[in-house]
């Protein structure tokens, strides 16, 4: 069976969010007058990763909306008793230094153009509309992709298997007719095989990245690996690339 669409991942898959997260958060301390209270900015980075991560798994698990989970990432990185606007101001000064530094990962635009005649593509995030469609658009790359799919607005996220139907679903097409690229072995590559679709990892070099055991997912290195593997699609009777 041949691949007939890409279906993507953006944050540190098109998008690097880890650099842009990091030169944010510092521009942000550095603004607000907290640097020296956390030490370093890798500290203080470190402790907003940590209350990120927390507050993502209460609105994955539908304990609290998208932008109530935002405000208690402010409230408890903070350690202070915030009103929704107060929180909802600072969150918002913070986005102003991060988006500053947003930039795509030099082998986005090569690999977009190498597939763009012969596969459609789409975006499924773990994020809300909104907040994606807004990045996309100032990224520049909004219009390469038919349509962008987001766990806010679909109620299931990744790796459950109704996120990545969905994207099917949207396209058309049959999970066997579909890649999904994504920097995660296993809410990407591990959610996006068991959905039956052609799992690709592209391996950016993140920490959970190596403390994984069996990745059932195409493990690339740089996305100019891609377009020969959805090409091939070497699911059925070959080994994997993952090494």
């Amino acid at each position: 069976m041949s691949i007939r669409a890409v279906v993507w991942d953006v944050d540190d898959t098109l998008f690097d969010y880890t650099t842009a997260d990091r030169e944010g958060m510092r521009a942000h301390l550095v603004a607000e007058g907290l640097l020296a209270g956390y030490g370093s900015p890798e500290r203080a980075l470190a402790r907003w990763r940590e209350i990120t991560e927390v507050q993502w798994a209460r609105y994955a698990a539908g304990e609290c909306s998208f932008q109530e989970q935002r405000r208690d990432r402010v409230r408890v990185f903070l350690g202070a008793v915030l009103s929704d606007p107060e929180a909802d101001a600072w969150f918002q000064r913070y986005l102003g230094h991060y988006e500053a530094a947003w930039r795509i990962f030099p082998d986005v635009l090569p690999a977009l153009e190498a597939l763009a005649a012969s596969h459609r593509h789409a975006v499924l995030s773990n994020s809300s509309l909104a907040v994606q469609e807004h990045k996309l658009r100032t990224l520049g790359l909004r219009d390469r992709f038919e349509t962008v799919l987001c766990a806010a607005e679909l109620g299931v996220s990744k790796p459950q298997a109704g996120a990545f139907l969905a994207a099917c679903e949207a396209l058309g097409l049959p999970p066997h007719e579909v890649a999904y690229v994504g920097d995660h072995p296993e809410i990407d590559g591990r959610g996006a095989a068991e959905a039956g679709l052609l799992a690709v990892w592209i391996d950016r070099g993140a920490a959970y990245a190596r403390a994984v055991g069996e990745v059932v997912a195409h493990r690339i290195q740089t996305l100019a690996e891609l377009p020969a593997l959805v090409r091939a699609d070497t699911r059925f009777g070959a080994p994997s690339t993952f090494g």
